[in-house]
């Protein structure tokens, strides 16, 4: 798979440990980061906060976002995200444990790409994250990242 950036926000160790491991057992070889909570992920994509040093800034290929999220909740991050035109287009997959109708319904009404319940079994984990990466990381056609 092409090599391009993976944002990966989630506050859990063992979520994320999952997620490591099965891009790794689906052979993405994608640059995966990690941000802890919603306030690091934003500080990441927007060059603020510790980031505030980088010169370029960064538009991953692909944000998987949680939404239950220390400082500032995924909904919150998302709402941000679609508000600025730097990333208002950069593809938001919500990858959470939340059955609540209200958080999927927000989610698509703040402009996710995709809405994906972590599966408990770890099998099924690693399929999900392999459709997932196939569909966004080889088949979709993303945007140039020229004007973005």
């Amino acid at each position: 798979m092409r090599n391009q950036v993976i944002l990966l926000v989630e506050d859990n160790p063992d979520d994320e440990m999952l997620a490591l491991r099965a891009f790794k057992k689906n052979n993405i070889s994608n640059e995966i980061v990690v941000a802890r909570d919603g306030v690091e992920a934003l500080d990441y994509l927007f060059g603020t906060g510790s980031h505030a040093d980088r010169a370029e800034p960064v538009h991953p290929a692909l944000i998987l976002l949680d939404l239950k999220l220390p400082k500032l909740d995924g909904l919150g991050v998302l709402k941000a995200l679609r508000d600025d035109a730097r990333t208002r287009l950069i593809p938001v997959v919500v990858l959470t444990t939340s059955k609540e109708e209200d958080d999927l319904l927000r989610s698509y009404s703040l402009g996710a790409n995709s809405y994906i319940r972590k599966p408990v079994d770890f099998n099924q984990f690693i399929d999900a994250v392999r459709q997932v990466g196939l569909y966004w990381l080889v088949l979709n056609e993303s945007l140039p990242t020229v004007g973005r």
